[in-house]
């Protein structure tokens, strides 16, 4: 989904109540138990407005001080038993609040982490991380301390309204009206600022993805001097989140002010029929003084929502993304009504394959060959012809629009993905490592082999010649992506940990492409025998490292225009014949001046250096 589409949309109420009733039933123990201690917070805290009429009364004006210690007494305890009572309160449910952002988190990482490839080639990683760290934090509202706040405040609310009718009824009926003018409002106020809070949580994602990209590609900013455009580029979208803000700050300052009015009008209701009432007898000083605390007591769950009810909104915002997310099929769910295929052989046939990333735009035309198990197919063509892609579907990271992918004969949509991913191994041609040990990056397709088999694969992919020049070798630190390693020692990494997999079919898309000559002819001789006994697919820009693939299928415009031997399709005098003919004068021209007559004396030389060109 675009963002400006997800913009329009309106919170999905109804799928974020489900997502928070789940939530609040999990908790619901630690909840009920807040609720608890919140309704002895407040009803301590009743105990200091009720103790204002005794203390003005009776002892102040009936002079029966014999009775102030009690008063005093009461409110000391009720101050201690709130105190207590709201400090186990925070305790209790913050605890629970924090535990069920964890598991939101997790909830969403592990969600995320199963989609399918091509969810992640439509949206940026930095609104993935939006999603997973920030809209997690809003449920703190649901299951912390803001529910239960507003549900205390309700009751306190109701008890006051309670006593307030019971000391004077007329004079609380136009408190409430004026009350409810402000409920009023406030509903209002609520229905516009939720689109608001909902997009700036969209603005926030886009700018924390084009920052993510900005620092993940600083080399190439700094390369082409594009600091300012990126400066620029972050300065929009800071600005538009800013313009949110203020939009949203000034909505809730209005209902603050507005709060305010409804106070004042309040205590002028109160002065002019109060103060009438004393002076008619039908209301104490005490009385008055009472009825003005418990108004406020009234009020202020009014005006509290203003806070916790933004807040709700916030969270229910949240919830109703992450329920989106949680809500799309991943690839676990796919695999549930599909079959295993516990001993996979490695045979693959693509059947008059279709494929296209945007409608109408085929990328393969009807692709059609035939890979036995322990064969290796390599894939020749133009740059953008559809050799990526087709190995972009063996892995089935993207699906065919049309024909079919078998494996021993299976289709490959029906087999569960898992089974078969883990008869992968995957060198691509860009390379990427994670921030830590050079072992633990070999390791990650193979958690549990041993050191002496890290150390094995290694020497396969000539590893081991420069992890032995490093102070800490294997433990020697990557950096992110492997920023401290060189393009081909990233690149001899990848192959090693392909290695490890101990693959059934193995995916090297230009696994030599960031190696020089030499490494390249080193590397050539383990990925050889690595290749035997598995079913292999190899795009590589030198076509001498495919002479001796079983088949070699030349591609152009998403179609298949040759197929044969490195012999066969010289034969035939072809595409692939122009290829290696272009190929093989370039890499003549490299080692020998055009312009140089050819004698005796270096003839010889020569002939042997253009004898290791294709």
């Amino acid at each position: 989904m675009k963002p400006d589409q997800e913009k329009k949309k309106k919170v999905n109420y109804s799928n974020a109540w489900q997502e928070a009733r789940e939530l609040i039933w999990q908790y619901r123990f630690r909840l009920a138990l807040g609720g608890v201690l919140m309704i002895i917070s407040r009803l301590a805290g009743l105990v200091l407005p009720a103790s204002s009429k005794y203390l003005i009364d009776e002892v102040i004006t009936n002079r029966h001080y014999e009775i102030l210690k009690w008063i005093a007494l009461a409110v000391g305890v009720s101050t201690l038993v709130s105190a207590v009572t709201s400090f186990a309160l925070t305790q209790i449910l913050g605890i629970a609040a924090q535990r069920a952002i964890t598991e939101m988190r997790k909830r969403v990482q592990t969600q995320i982490e199963r989609l399918p490839v091509s969810y992640f080639d439509s949206t940026q990683s930095g609104q993935l991380i939006s999603r997973i760290m920030s809209d997690a934090e809003g449920i703190r509202n649901l299951v912390g301390t803001g529910l239960v706040q507003l549900a205390g405040s309700l009751v306190t609310a109701l008890i006051s309204i309670g006593v307030l009718f019971y000391i004077n009824w007329r004079l609380t009926v136009v408190t409430i009206v004026v009350l409810s003018a402000f409920g009023g409002v406030l509903a209002f106020a609520f229905k516009k600022l939720r689109p608001i809070f909902r997009e700036r949580s969209v603005i926030n994602a886009e700018v924390t993805g084009r920052l993510t990209e900005s620092l993940g590609g600083i080399r190439i900013v700094k390369a082409y001097t594009a600091e300012k455009r990126e400066e620029l580029a972050f300065a929009r979208g800071a600005h538009k989140l800013l313009r949110n803000v203020a939009k949203s700050m000034t909505g809730v300052s209005a209902v603050t002010a507005f709060s305010s009015v409804i106070i004042g009008a309040v205590s002028v209701v109160m002065i002019l029929l109060g103060g009438n009432s004393v002076i008619a007898g039908t209301m104490t000083i005490g009385d008055l003084f009472m009825y003005i605390f418990f108004t406020g007591l009234m009020a202020f769950p009014i005006i509290e929502l203003s806070s916790i009810g933004t807040q709700i909104t916030e969270a229910f915002a949240g919830l109703d993304r992450i329920r989106e997310i949680l809500s799309k099929t991943t690839e676990d769910d796919e695999d549930e009504t599909k079959k295993s295929l516990p001993n996979l052989k490695g045979a693959i046939a693509f059947e008059n394959v279709f494929f296209e990333y945007e409608a109408n735009t085929p990328v393969l035309r009807g692709v059609s060959f035939d890979a036995a198990a322990g064969t290796t197919t390599a894939l020749v063509g133009s740059s953008g012809s559809g050799k990526s892609t087709i190995l972009s579907l063996v892995l089935n990271f993207i699906q065919p629009s049309a024909g079919k992918i078998l494996v021993d004969g299976v289709d490959l949509q029906e087999i569960k993905l898992r089974d078969y991913r883990r008869n992968l191994g995957v060198v691509l041609q860009e390379n990427f490592l994670f921030d830590g040990t050079i072992l633990d990056n070999v390791r990650f397709s193979n958690p549990q082999a041993s050191f002496d088999q890290v150390a094995e694969v290694c020497r396969i992919a000539y590893c081991d010649e420069f992890i032995s020049r490093f102070e800490k070798g294997y433990d020697t630190i990557v950096g992110e992506r492997g920023v401290k390693l060189s393009g081909g020692q990233k690149q001899r990494i990848a192959i090693a940990r392909a290695l490890l997999a101990d693959p059934k079919i193995l995916i090297l898309d230009e696994a030599t492409s960031s190696l020089d000559s030499e490494s390249e002819m080193m590397i050539q001789e383990g990925l050889d025998n690595l290749r035997r006994g598995r079913t292999t697919f190899v795009i590589a820009h030198r076509l001498s490292t495919i002479r001796s693939a079983d088949e070699i299928l030349v591609v152009e415009a998403g179609e298949i225009v040759e197929s044969g031997t490195h012999e066969e399709l010289l034969a035939i005098g072809g595409r692939y014949k122009q290829l290696y003919d272009k190929q093989y004068q370039f890499e003549r021209n490299q080692f020998i001046n055009p312009g140089e007559d050819f004698t005796p004396a270096n003839e010889g030389e020569k002939q042997r250096i253009v004898s290791s060109a294709p």
